[in-house]
This record gives structure tokens, C-alpha cells and sequence, in this order.
């Protein structure tokens, strides 16, 4: 699997399929092949995925004792589309990672066709409040010891014994800061974005979800019933081919 050097970091993704260019951006603590398996078969066969580990995340190395912030994963999904020489690409992201995408399309949206964002928040409750609960490593450890394992296991081979705990302390501070984005920044996404949710999301509740489909310029809202907040792999039977009928319907229109 590849690695390429964008923004400072060594980035591992992996590169599959055939047709317009779609990245794919993982969740907090995740690694993108897993969080996007139930979608990658699919995909695939009418898109070019490109599936990068977010920084400190997997095997894209970076010591979190550096800094580590949702600005730095923006510059970090800019540098990477400059890098492969991407002039337009779809974009999906889940949690984490649709708040990067979310974020790039405010940012940058002259260079996205289209954008895929699951499970995003841009309200700071229960957002902060969730975060300060579910992400403590020591709470972890005691109370969910297999979930720490795994973590251990995806995270801390390239990035060193124990990294995970930082990296969950890191991005769970970072959460807990962030400032809401403004109506005149999601303003500035024109362009055709899917927003996905369960509509049990203990991070985002519905009707927050409802509110930022308001707000953006052309967007459409999923919601997928009795189902959390990864909604990408509780319930890909309705995810998936709303997915790609909406990422075919902006090729079609962009071409």
C-alpha cells in the first residue's frame, strides 16, 4: 500500500477502482478500510477510491505530543488532493472525516464535484458532551478492555506503545474546543452534498441534522432508521445505494 508525502506527513492510503476520483475519510480512532468496507465493493466498480489513515491514525504516523486538531486534518485532505494532482474529486467522510469534508467543501469548494458527509456535527452539544464521556482511555481500559485492544492493534504497531490513549485524549480535547461553524462559512459549500444520519445518533440528534441541511446550499438528507452513528456499517442496505445515486447523479450532472 502507498504512501505519500502531503502537508508534512508520510500518508498511508490505498488507491482501488476505476472512474472519477472519490476520497474516502475515516472516523475518530479508525482507519478508512474499515470504516468504508460495507461501501468499497460497490464503489469501486464506478469510482477511483483513495482511502488515506488520517495523521496519527493507523499507519499515517504523527506524534499527537505535536499538536493535533481538526484544522490540521483539512490542511492535511488539502495537501493530499494537490499531491495526487486531483483538480476535482468526490469526497465522502464519515464522523471524523466527514467533518473534514464538510470543512474542505466550505473551504474549497471549486475543487469538489460532490460531497458525502455521515454522521457530521457542527453544533458543540452533545458533541463535547459525548466526547468527554466515551473518550477517556483510562475509563476504556477498565470498562470496555476489548474495544483497547483493538485500538492498540490499529494504532499503536506505527505509532508506538500506548499512542492510541493519546490519540483519543488528543482528538477528544480537540472535539471539546472546536468553535461551530458559521451560516455565512456552510454557505459557502455550493455544491451538491449528501448528509447522512441515524436517526439514534447519540452525537447528533436529528433535528440538528435537519438544520444543517437548511443551511447549505444544495444538500439532501438520509436518514436511516434505529440505527447510531455509524451509519456507513449499521445499515448499508439503505446507505449504499442512496450513496451512489447520488455520486452518479453528480457525475452526470458535472459532465
Amino acid at each position: 500500500m502507498p504512501e505519500l508525502r502531503a502537508n508534512g506527513l508520510d500518508i498511508h492510503y490505498t488507491a482501488e477502482g476505476q472512474g472519477p476520483p472519490l476520497v474516502l475519510l475515516h472516523a475518530a480512532t479508525s482507519s478508512a478500510l474499515e470504516d468504508w468496507a460495507a461501501q468499497r465493493p460497490v464503489l469501486r466498480q464506478h469510482f477511483r477510491l483513495y482511502l488515506p489513515d488520517a495523521r496519527g491514525h493507523a499507519r499515517t504516523r504523527w506524534d499527537t505530543d505535536q499538536g493535533w486538531s481538526h484544522a490540521m486534518l483539512v490542511d492535511d485532505l488539502a495537501a493530499f488532493a494537490d499531491a495526487l494532482e486531483l483538480e476535482r474529486f468526490h469526497v465522502g467522510g464519515l464522523s471524523m472525516g466527514a467533518g473534514t469534508a464538510l470543512a474542505y467543501a466550505m473551504r474549497h469548494p471549486e475543487r469538489l464535484l460532490s460531497a458525502v458527509v455521515a454522521a457530521v456535527g457542527v453544533e458543540p452539544e452533545p458533541r463535547a458532551s459525548v466526547a468527554r464521556r466515551l473518550m477517556d482511555p483510562d475509563a476504556i481500559e477498565r470498562d470496555d478492555p476489548g474495544w483497547a485492544k483493538r485500538l492498540a492493534r490499529r494504532h499503536d504497531p506505527t505509532q508506538g506503545e500506548g499512542a492510541w490513549k493519546r490519540l483519543m485524549t488528543a482528538i477528544r480535547d480537540d472535539i471539546m474546543a472546536q468553535e461551530p461553524a458559521t451560516p455565512e462559512a456552510l454557505r459557502r459549500a455550493r455544491l451538491p452534498i449528501l448528509l447522512a444520519y441515524g436517526d439514534r445518533d447519540p452525537w447528533v440528534p436529528l433535528e440538528q441534522a435537519v438544520r444543517l441541511r437548511r443551511q447549505l446550499p444544495d444538500a439532501r438528507l438520509l436518514v436511516s432508521p434505529d440505527v447510531g452513528h455509524v451509519v456507513v456499517a449499521e445499515r448499508p442496505s439503505v446507505f449504499n445505494p442512496a450513496m451512489l445515486q447520488f455520486l452518479r447523479r453528480s457525475v452526470l450532472e458535472d459532465g
